[in-house]
């Protein structure tokens, strides 16, 4: 798996307790310094890429799960990005998108407030090159605050290659 703007890696260290065997790439050497750590205190493995993910390229379908996770990008980074992404899927593998929807601005709690970064799920989908789509939708999430529970909306998209 490849976990493309891993950040401080806890989705990285929850897929390498999963048994998978992952890499997280991010432009922050803080960031990836702190993945590291949570990585030995959970004693799993990393494999560590300090890069920023609007130039870097990952190696073409090599990769059984590609993973972004909350990077809110304006174009056209976002859809280069993307397609990248979709170019490391491997075959009979999977990407995953997942970001606050464009509607959890006025709708949901928390996330990004530039509409130049939030997206609708058809939006992301229609980036994504090669692979079929097989989930584009907006999820509500429970969020604790300090004024009790509220709602963000995100959006899953999941898409696979034929083997």
């Amino acid at each position: 798996a490849i976990d493309l703007a891993a950040g401080e890696g806890r989705n990285s260290v929850w897929l390498a307790e999963q048994d998978w065997d992952v890499t997280a790439v991010d432009f922050s050497d803080a960031a990836l310094a702190k993945a590291r750590e949570l990585a030995r205190t959970r004693s799993v493995r990393l494999r560590l890429v300090e890069a920023d993910v609007t130039r870097y390229t990952p190696a073409a379908q090599s990769y059984d799960l590609v993973l972004v996770a909350y990077l809110h990008l304006p174009e056209p980074a976002r859809s280069r990005v993307i397609g990248r992404a979709s170019e490391a899927v491997a075959a009979a593998g999977t990407l995953l998108i997942i970001g606050h929807d464009q509607t959890n601005r006025a709708q949901g709690y928390g996330g990004p407030q530039d509409p130049a970064v939030l997206t609708t799920p058809e939006e992301i989908a229609a980036a994504i090159s090669g692979l079929d789509i097989q989930r584009a939708e907006p999820v509500e999430r429970p969020v604790q605050t300090s004024d009790g529970e509220r709602v963000a909306i995100d959006q899953v998209i999941r898409a696979h290659r034929h083997a």
